[in-house]
């Protein structure tokens, strides 16, 4: 079976003094303005730039030969020694990664790229850590679940994982190491291996420190901390998905209890966080065993209702009504085993998310991706394997066939690609459609 030829490091070298100007002569605010500016208004099926040089229009290769000299150009001042230089090159790439399918360009300059990240996440400060962190998670969804993606979770996972345990680290940039962490180990295909296992016992030794002591008492936690915990139970729920039926089994007896205790916590989006996790992991235990049932359903159900109405005039309007909407959906699951369906639309075409794992794995996509979801979900053959959507659609006459089907080949060729568990397979709905 072919294998995708392995990419070189990249040959681009640092433009003008520190790398402060490329070639063009513009400042680095300039070509991070510039990128930024592109990518707001991308489109993958535009054939035809209209505002080119001198008001004519500009062809696509052209306009795609300059687009990647501006991305090269960003990709040689991650290297600067100004970190205000290599924030706003994370900042444009960052951009650019969730809003086209870059594949081709980036193949070949993935272990440049990386390199840089992992100098950003060892050695610059948080606000860097974060940046980077989010630009390597999305550098991952770029790869697909080939070698090439699995390759760079293995050099970075170790730093990750560092930054997540920090306790004196940024808590922006641990809670960008706990989605990058999640994201990058469930589209590497990790399953049951030694990276999947060490990934989710670093994530769970965060979301813990929120677990009630022996006393039943919640921690009070410190600003921000919250918000961290929300993002690592997010990412480890994530992972739970891929874990086979024996694995389940253990982590429901053990997280389940604890979970519920947490409903009670001040924070409402991380009260929002476990209610959601609880139901998936219900979800999860009905999958193994049809008759599951929580040791105690009544007490869980009754906390569920009253999150579902709560009326405390002292939480936010905007808060209170979020909430009781999540709730009402995690009460009626848990007990009808009825989930509330929606229906995600892009271009001429939709997918369903009617389970929580469906909606978990969608919405660790969408964190990452932001607007840009929906592009990649009608273009990225990564997120339309893992949702069942089958190869992109070409509508357009100007978009290049050859484009689409190297990622394809590489993707369905790979065996890592192909070695997923049957727990992923699971969410492969045969009811994603074309309107």
């Amino acid at each position: 079976m072919p294998r995708s030829k392995k990419g070189k490091r990249g040959s681009s070298k640092p433009g003008g003094k520190n790398g402060v100007k490329g070639e063009s002569g513009a400042s680095d605010d300039d070509l991070a303005s510039d990128v930024l500016s592109h990518y707001s208004s991308a489109s993958e099926s535009a054939s035809v730039l209209e505002e080119g040089t001198g008001g004519e229009p500009v062809d696509e290769q052209t306009a795609q030969e300059e687009t990647e000299d501006k991305l090269k150009q960003c990709i040689d001042n991650l290297m600067d020694k100004s970190a205000k230089t290599r924030l706003a090159a994370l900042e444009s790439l960052r951009l650019a990664f969730s809003s086209r399918v870059l594949y081709d360009f980036l193949i070949e300059r993935r272990l440049t790229i990386s390199d840089c990240l992992e100098r950003s996440l060892k050695k610059g400060g948080g606000e860097e850590q974060a940046a980077a962190a989010t630009v390597f998670a999305l550098l991952c969804v770029q790869l697909g679940g080939g070698d090439e993606g699995e390759e760079g979770f293995k050099m970075l996972r170790p730093i990750l994982s560092t930054i997540l345990i920090d306790g004196g680290a940024n808590v922006s940039a641990r809670q960008s190491c706990a989605r990058a962490l999640g994201m990058c180990c469930y589209v590497s295909a990790a399953e049951e291996g030694e990276d999947l296992v060490k990934s989710m016992t670093h994530l769970e030794s965060v979301f813990m420190s929120s677990y009630p002591n022996r006393e039943g008492t919640l921690p009070t936690p410190k600003p921000g901390i919250p918000g961290l915990y929300s993002a690592a139970l997010h990412a480890w729920a994530l992972l739970v998905t891929l874990c086979p039926a024996s694995r389940l089994s253990v982590l429901l007896d053990l997280h389940l209890p604890k979970l519920q205790a947490c409903l009670e916590s001040s924070d409402v989006n991380y009260r929002i966080a476990v209610g959601e996790t609880i139901a998936l992991l219900v979800e999860l235990g009905r999958d193994i065993d049809e008759d599951f049932e929580m040791e105690d359903s009544d007490s869980l159900c009754e906390c569920l209702k009253g999150l579902a109405t709560d009326g405390n005039k002292h939480r936010a309007k905007n808060d209170r009504r979020k909430q009781r909407s999540i709730f009402r959906e995690v009460l009626h699951y848990i007990e009808n085993e009825d989930f509330t369906e929606e229906k995600i639309r892009f271009g001429v075409e939709g997918v369903y998310i009617d389970s929580w794992m469906r909606r978990r794995i969608y919405d660790a996509f969408k964190e990452i991706l932001e607007s840009g979801v929906r592009h990649h979900l009608q273009f990225n053959p990564l997120l339309r394997d893992i949702f069942g959507l089958g190869a992109p659609l070409i509508l357009d006459s100007g978009v290049k066939a050859s484009k689409i089907s190297r990622f394809e080949k590489h993707l369905f060729n790979s065996a890592a690609f192909k070695a997923r568990t049957k727990l992923r397979n699971k969410v492969r709905d045969k009811r994603a459609d074309v309107m």
